[in-house]
């Protein structure tokens, strides 16, 4: 449609005809000049006042658009992002995806993969050795990866020893439950024969 407002102000009235000749009337939410998208906020269509209508009408195949009412309200300025924050979030994702990348290409098996993940989510000190999970660059989880596997250079009493072994721990508790959850259950019944013969009279 020739002639569209190049801006509409928030808040203010717009009734637009479409190309179907229906006509949509709200307030204006938003609108987006280069694709000529209107945002309308209009009135319920099951008639609840607590309930709005959200219709987005592109204007370029609106055959007719009249500002009902025109706002005087200026939004208030956007606030300003907090960089530092989105940098940081940005990094925090790519050492997750390295993560996830380095248990991949490790040659290990699946539970050890999970295991190596499940320690990186609170400790970002963790490598690969070969096939053994080093955390903290002193504490060392071998195959098959039980807590008996836990060793350290130092003193086996130590906390991040011991704290890794009930990592370790309970890990493993969690994995076996799923497996148990995840087996389905198997019912036997009688043979065919032997129910016959229980069923014939003495």
């Amino acid at each position: 449609m020739a002639g569209v407002n190049e801006c509409f102000s928030i808040g203010s009235v717009v009734m637009c005809t479409n190309c179907f000749d229906e006509e949509i009337e709200g307030e204006v939410l938003g609108f987006e000049p280069t694709t000529k998208m209107l945002i309308l906020k209009c009135p319920s269509t099951n008639n609840n006042p607590l309930l709005s209508n959200i219709n987005i009408v592109n204007l370029a195949f609106a055959k007719d658009v009249q500002v009902k009412k025109e706002s005087s309200f200026n939004p208030p300025p956007l606030p300003s992002l907090n960089l530092n924050r989105l940098n940081n979030r940005i990094k925090t994702q790519i050492q997750d995806k390295k993560r996830q990348i380095s248990a991949m290409s490790a040659n290990v098996s699946p539970e050890a993969q999970k295991l190596y993940l499940t320690i990186t989510k609170t400790i970002p000190e963790v490598t690969w050795q070969g096939q053994n999970i080093v955390v903290y660059d002193q504490v060392i989880i071998s195959p098959p990866y039980k807590a008996d596997n836990v060793k350290g250079t130092g003193n086996q009493e130590d906390k991040a020893i011991l704290y890794i072994k009930n990592i370790v721990e309970k890990f493993v508790k969690d994995t076996a439950s799923q497996q148990v959850s995840s087996t389905p259950t198997t019912h036997r019944s009688k043979p065919a024969a032997a129910t016959a013969a229980a069923s014939q009279p003495q």
